[in-house]
């Protein structure tokens, strides 16, 4: 896509890249103050980020700095807590929130998003979104004890389709895998016959890695979107190679400016 497309599309967000963008792109790594599980604290889709309210703001200005020239970079809570990226899960039509989030959350969400992205609270028993839901702009896994009704809800707000699966034995589905629209990681324990099973059925490529130095909990060690990632400090040189190659964020810049001509 030519440039003077990107700015025909989003004149505002049609700036150089980043350095990082522009050549090869590596997965950053960052940590909410001791914690290197990054997946916890933020979540990352095409469109916005939410980082945790509070804590230590290196973590905010990592994510800031590689982000904020193309999406907003939101501070948050969700019912008052910390861990934004485990009770929600969004893409960039939309995010949903549990019940247990608050109006006056709900209001600074809807008032920093773009105005393209449906904020929605659900009621759902199985409150952890975020560990029960892993989506891209096109398909999302789910629990298999998610109720029918939240089904519903996730097809129609995020505009996906619905798939109840689990990663190999494990239902936490959004613990144990990381989407985008490029691929998916899976945590290094499952078995090869069921991640190609998976991989077919959501028409998506798929690695098996770990992250933090040998964690299965892929989903609490890595956040990526169609062009950027970032990976818990204690994330090894390989697992970094292995986050970038199934992500292609080598030469991310064109998946940049597709993915945010998509968001408008």
């Amino acid at each position: 896509l030519s440039q003077a497309l990107l700015a025909q599309a989003a004149p505002h967000l049609c700036r150089t890249p980043p350095a990082h963008l522009r050549s090869s792109a590596m997965a950053v790594r960052a940590q909410f103050e001791s914690s290197s599980e990054v997946g916890v604290f933020s979540r990352l889709t095409n469109s916005y980020c939410l980082c945790a309210l509070g804590g230590s703001e290196n973590f905010y200005s990592t994510f800031e700095a590689e982000l904020s020239s193309h999406i907003p970079v939101i501070h948050a809570t969700l019912g008052g807590t910390r861990i934004v990226g485990r009770v929600a899960v969004g893409n960039r039509h939309g995010l949903l929130v549990p019940s247990m989030a608050t109006e006056q959350e709900m209001m600074h969400l809807r008032d920093n998003l773009p105005e393209t992205v449906k904020v929605q609270r659900v009621e759902e028993r199985l409150s952890a979104l975020g560990n029960c839901i892993a989506c891209n702009d096109y398909v999302a896994l789910v629990h298999t004890d998610l109720d029918k009704e939240t089904e519903e809800v996730i097809a129609d707000t995020l505009q996906v389709e619905v798939f109840r699966a689990t990663v190999g034995q494990n239902t936490l589905v959004g613990s144990y895998c990381v989407l985008t629209n490029h691929g998916g990681m899976v945590h290094a324990r499952m078995p090869a016959q069921d991640m190609e099973e998976l991989s077919r059925m959501i028409q998506l490529p798929l690695v098996a890695g770990t992250a933090n130095r040998g964690s299965d909990i892929i989903g609490a060690g890595v956040v990526a979107n169609d062009w950027a990632a970032f990976c818990g400090m204690q994330t090894t040189a390989t697992e970094i190679g292995v986050v970038e190659d199934i992500f292609r964020l080598q030469g991310a810049a064109p998946a940049m400016q597709s993915a945010l001509i998509d968001a408008m």
